[in-house]
């Protein structure tokens, strides 16, 4: 039974995608929790990341900017927060593209929901900023966002346009 795939192998290689689409979608900003310690992170690598995140038909890009909308209209500022940092580092939105969507969002969320949030865009912006001077990168924002459009945009690979 040497060619045979165990569901516990399945399973596991599910897992580990899960793992590396998380980190590529959250350029770092979360910690990885190991397989087995929490069943509820278990289910969530293995059919969030590796399975809906990981399909061809929307960008990463434009998943992002759903996902935004939809927390900035629960008022979720620290979830906000991660996406935002998250877009700017990975070059999906740059500074003014993220205040833009703030811009956006409040008529339809409502300004009491999301005039909060200007703050946690301005602290995102500023922490990536703060961290690509360390790392010697130039300030002239994380780009605009165009490489990651659906259809591969100027410079996207086709693993920026899931």
């Amino acid at each position: 039974m040497t060619g045979e795939v165990h569901q516990g192998d399945q399973a596991s290689e599910a897992y580990r995608r899960g793992q590396e689409r998380l980190g590529e979608i959250y350029a770092g900003e979360l910690a990885d929790i190991p397989e087995g310690l929490l069943a509820f992170n278990d289910v969530m690598m293995r059919t969030l990341f590796a399975e809906v995140w990981d399909r061809d038909v929307l960008s990463i890009r434009d998943r992002r900017l759903l996902l935004l909308g939809v927390i900035a209209a629960r008022g979720a500022a620290d979830a906000f927060a991660v996406h935002a940092r998250a877009a700017l580092r990975r070059g999906e939105l740059d500074a003014d593209g993220l205040r833009e969507t703030l811009v956006l969002l409040a008529p339809y969320a409502g300004y009491p929901v999301v005039a909060p949030l200007i703050g946690v865009v301005e602290q995102a912006i500023a922490e990536v900023a703060a961290d690509r001077a360390a790392d010697g990168a130039p300030d002239d924002g994380p780009g605009d966002g165009s490489g990651d459009a659906p259809g591969g945009g100027p410079g996207a690979t086709d693993d920026e346009a899931r």
